[in-house]
Order: C-alpha cells, then structure tokens, then sequence
C-alpha cells in the first residue's frame, strides 16, 4: 500500500503537460502555444521547496512561459523538451544522490512509464493514460492540472507531519 510510502518521500518529480496542465495546447495566431496552471497545485510545490523538498521537473514541453512559473514556485530543476526521460532521470539522481524509494513520480503518458517504474511511489493524475493508470500506486482524485500535484504534495506533508495549518500560511 503506498500509505507507508508517503513517509519515505523526500523528491518530487514532475511532468508537466497532463500533470500541471490539463494537457491542453492554446495556440495563438502567431504560434505561442499557452497552457494553463493550477494555483493549488503552485501553492503546494512552492510550500515543499520552502520546507526542503526537492522538486525536479522533467518534460517533453518547455517555453518561456512555462520556465517563468516553475521558477516563480522557486524550482531550480527543470529539464525541458527532454526527448528521452530516462537517461536525464538517471543522471539527476545520480548526480544529486537521491535513493529511489524516496522519489515520488508523477506522470500521466508512456512517455513517463520507464521512470515510473523505477521510482519508490509511482503517481498519476486522474484521467492518465491506461498504461499509466495501471501501473500507478497513487492515482489523484483529480485530472491533470486540476489539483493533483497539490493532492499529493499534501498527503505525504501530512503523512510526515508537515502540513501545520497554524504556519502554513505564514511566508
């Protein structure tokens, strides 16, 4: 069960179209291509950074826009427009000695399968491809960018004592 999981985690480690965002591509006349954030979600990885956590973002995506927001929540790891996750997963754990079991994974597509299966608590929004949803031991009760990563930030804060109403608030 991955209850006792929740205890271990010390990464976070993120996807971000069909995780942070609901997947969706708006595309301007002039070619931008937009997507949307949830705050929860932002207020919760912006909270973990804030007690020590480590969040690591790994996406086939990117844009100045993006790297603008993840940077806003003060995520230092970003990898973007990563054709391959494995191998930019292997390194950064290696290179930051991160013990899998303390990683939790969220992914929503085939392209996050190989990393999930080595992580110490697989995770997906929702409305996650099959083979995702199959795979994972926690899946949200939300969709992507809805407030998934939000869910699970507060579980294991909760789980590790972490989430005090009392400070939570104070900056």
């Amino acid at each position: 069960m991955y209850i006792k999981k929740l205890k271990e985690i010390t990464t976070f480690i993120l996807d971000v179209d069909g995780v942070m965002t609901n997947g969706q591509v708006l595309v301007t006349d002039e070619g931008n291509m937009l997507r949307q954030f949830n705050i929860k979600d932002g207020f919760a990885m912006q909270l973990a950074v804030k007690l020590g956590y480590r969040i690591c973002i790994i996406t086939g995506g990117g844009g100045d826009g993006v790297i603008a927001r993840l940077k806003g929540l003060g995520i230092e790891d970003i990898f973007y427009k990563v054709h391959k996750k494995l191998p930019v997963f292997e390194k950064y754990i290696n290179d930051n000695g991160i013990d899998l079991s303390q990683i939790a994974y969220m992914g929503d597509d085939i392209t996050d399968y190989q990393i999930m299966q080595k992580v110490g608590l697989k995770c997906c929004p929702a409305d996650a491809a099959t083979d995702i949803l199959n795979i994972s031991e926690f899946v949200s009760s939300f969709n992507g960018g809805s407030g998934c990563v939000r869910e699970l930030i507060e579980k294991v804060l909760r789980s590790q004592q972490k989430w005090d109403l009392n400070t939570i608030g104070i900056w």
